[in-house]
């Protein structure tokens, strides 16, 4: 069956993840944008080869301008768009589920909502908070735009209401530790000044509104609005605490041990161990705080 979908999914060589990623949205549709940042790798041939239609733009820096590029640059002539990962894919009862309803969705729902499920080294991280996650990556294209902030984009609507699906996609990423912690490097910089932004204000997103009983990624603004006013480096301690013990992150095995302790301790640690750096360069003052992450760590503003 193919609906009146178009599935758009950022690359940057992807050559591990792409064919995967292709083949589980063949069943649901045919209109496969890949936004491409130049790939050195096999991306590009092997998305083509799969009918996938590819369009390269440089990297602007983050993934929220590069997915608004696409929504605004690419010829996209159907009702509905979703947003996937080149390392994720969905799920045949995913795909069964939006073949079956996706067509009789009533015409104030502009949104739907999938379960994510994160695989880490060959295990489904099912606890320690982390399942089920409710992304919104589904909705009306004439309905929609991508948040533009430096980290944890999500897209936000301009109207209507959300409904949400039962079966999940499934985030599993086939590069090995060396690859992960250099990417979490990278993100730690932006998630540093997303930090200090939420106190200084730098700069006002037309975000999601954080909130504490709306949906998931409303909460979990909120939950970082918090956060940030925490002590630096008691927080990540309790974060992998509620993750690791009140949210029974243990029983996840060994796999879970450095899922949680990774991703919820070692990442949060380094950020707020990049935040000490910067207030040790600029002082805190707001204006010298601006001025180091635009010339010392190129954030735009």
């Amino acid at each position: 069956m193919r609906n009146d979908l178009s599935v758009i999914i950022l690359t940057l060589n992807e050559a591990k993840h792409i064919k995967r990623c292709i083949e589980s949205i063949l069943p649901i549709t045919n209109k496969i944008i890949i936004i491409d940042s130049f790939s050195e790798d096999e991306t590009v041939p092997i998305a083509e080869s799969l009918g996938a239609k590819v369009y390269q733009n440089p990297w602007p820096g983050n993934h929220a301008k590069q997915f608004q590029w696409g929504l605004e640059n690419c010829p996209i002539d159907t009702e509905w768009v979703m947003k996937l990962d080149a390392d994720e894919f969905i799920l045949p009862d995913l795909a069964k589920e939006i073949n079956s309803k996706i067509t009789s969705v009533n015409d104030d729902v502009s949104g739907i909502y999938v379960k994510r499920r994160v695989n880490f080294m060959g295990r489904w991280i099912k606890r320690g908070g982390y399942y089920p996650t409710w992304l919104l990556r589904i909705w009306r294209y004439s309905d929609g735009v991508m948040e533009q902030r430096w980290m944890d984009e999500h897209v936000k609507l301009t109207n209507g209401t959300t409904i949400q699906f039962d079966h999940d996609i499934v985030d599993d990423n086939k590069n090995d530790l060396t690859w992960w912690t250099k990417k979490h490097n990278r993100y730690s910089t932006k998630e540093a000044a997303d930090i200090l932004n939420t106190i200084y204000q730098f700069k006002l997103y037309d975000e999601v509104e954080p909130a504490l009983f709306g949906s998931q990624e409303q909460r979990k603004r909120k939950f970082k609005h918090v956060y940030a006013r925490l002590p630096l480096f008691l927080r990540p301690l309790l974060y992998f605490v509620w993750r690791y013990l009140i949210k029974l992150g243990f029983l996840d095995g060994r796999q879970g041990l450095i899922w949680h302790f990774l991703q919820g301790f070692w990442y949060r640690f380094l950020v707020d161990a990049k935040i000490f750096e910067i207030y040790l360069k600029s002082g805190k003052s707001k204006a010298s705080l601006q001025k180091t992450l635009k010339e010392q760590y190129e954030i735009e503003f």
